[in-house]
């Protein structure tokens, strides 16, 4: 048994040694983000890379060498862009050398998008192994990634905040073998079809990991599979039997009809975790409602599969939540979140 077991943990670290990759310099064509660089060409800010592109159809690319970039980066442009940062692992958000940072809230901002450090206003994007923080940090919201657009995928990316990282607001989006990082809703948003799968999600302090915003029965459903909610580095005490897999921003979490992208049938579905690893120490619960006074939950569907780990040791779900069967939860899938044709432009090699 012992040599079998060492055989298969040769052949696992085999298989990620294949798939994970350097990517320490720049692709053909891409504008070049250097730190402090007097290069001829080159920019020294993600932002001034981003301003010199064509607001045109073409397709265009951006490499961020090692740095701390710390501004509001806002990208609009029509043409496909592709942003890279430099690592030494593709595969994982944890070898990233690249990071933008901004520390702004919603209030001082004037809206919740406003406050993005990275604000995505334009479809078909990927971005690849880029740390993206708000260090705003407790008592307001304050957005690390702020998604408007369609078609966009993130990869191997690092997203921290404390409320309201992610604002995955619409659009189809995918979240992809990445770390996102916070306490109070912080993956939030109200028309986006979003699919997460293999990411590290760390829980910074009391809170939820997402708010569901959806107002009517449309076709936008956050599915997450096979993701891993760790206690963040750093994170308050009060995280302890305080945090929950989400609750409903808005009266509506579920939808029954037709997949507005793919004309494919949906079971209802609004916020879904399925092969969920949870080590940090959740509230036995999982699922909350919005406010004592304000519960939002006569229309939500709040559902869960194959959740395990120390963090949800004892649970016992509210009346509102679901436990789904495997038949149930194999409907739940990356086509059912962002459409059957997400292969022409989802980044397969990362999916889970």
């Amino acid at each position: 048994m012992f040599r079998v077991l060492n055989y298969l943990t040769i052949y696992l670290s085999f298989l990620h040694i294949v798939h994970a990759t350097s990517r320490t310099s720049p692709p053909t064509g891409a504008k070049i983000v250097r730190a402090g660089t007097a290069n001829s060409g080159e920019f020294s800010t993600p932002s001034a890379a981003v301003n010199s592109l064509p607001n045109d159809s073409s397709s265009q690319s951006i490499f961020i060498y090692p740095g701390t970039y710390t501004e509001q980066v806002s990208i609009t442009r029509v043409g496909p862009l592709t942003i890279y940062g430099y690592t030494t692992d593709t595969s994982t958000y944890k070898n990233n050398q690249a990071t933008i940072q901004f520390g702004l809230d919603a209030g001082q901002a004037g809206s919740d998008d406003a406050s993005g450090t990275l604000r995505i206003h334009k479809d078909n994007f990927k971005m690849y192994n880029v740390n993206v923080k708000n260090t705003f940090g407790v008592g307001s919201q304050a957005i690390a990634l702020s998604q408007y657009g369609d078609r966009v995928g993130i990869y191997g990316c690092g997203l921290y905040g404390y409320q309201d990282t992610l604002l995955a607001e619409q659009g189809a989006q995918v979240y992809l073998r990445g770390y996102i990082e916070g306490a109070t809703d912080f993956i939030f948003g109200q028309r986006g079809q979003a699919y997460f799968g293999g990411n590290t999600i760390g829980v910074k302090g009391a809170g939820w990991v997402t708010a569901s915003g959806r107002s009517s029965d449309d076709s936008t459903s956050y599915v997450f599979n096979a993701n891993t909610i760790v206690t963040a580095s750093g994170a308050f005490s009060n995280a302890t039997s305080r945090q929950y897999f989400g609750r409903p921003w808005s009266n509506y979490a579920k939808y029954v009809g037709i997949h507005a992208r793919s004309g494919e049938a949906h079971i209802p579905g609004r916020v879904i975790f399925k092969n969920t690893v949870v080590t940090a120490p959740f509230n036995t619960a999982l699922w909350s409602e919005w406010s004592t006074s304000t519960p939002n939950t006569d229309h939500v569907f709040f559902a869960d599969y194959n959740t395990s780990g120390g963090g949800v040791s004892g649970a016992s779900r509210p009346s509102f939540a679901t436990v789904l069967s495997a038949s149930q939860a194999a409907a739940y899938t990356i086509s059912s979140a962002v459409g059957s044709d997400y292969t022409s432009w989802v980044d397969t090699s990362y999916v889970v």
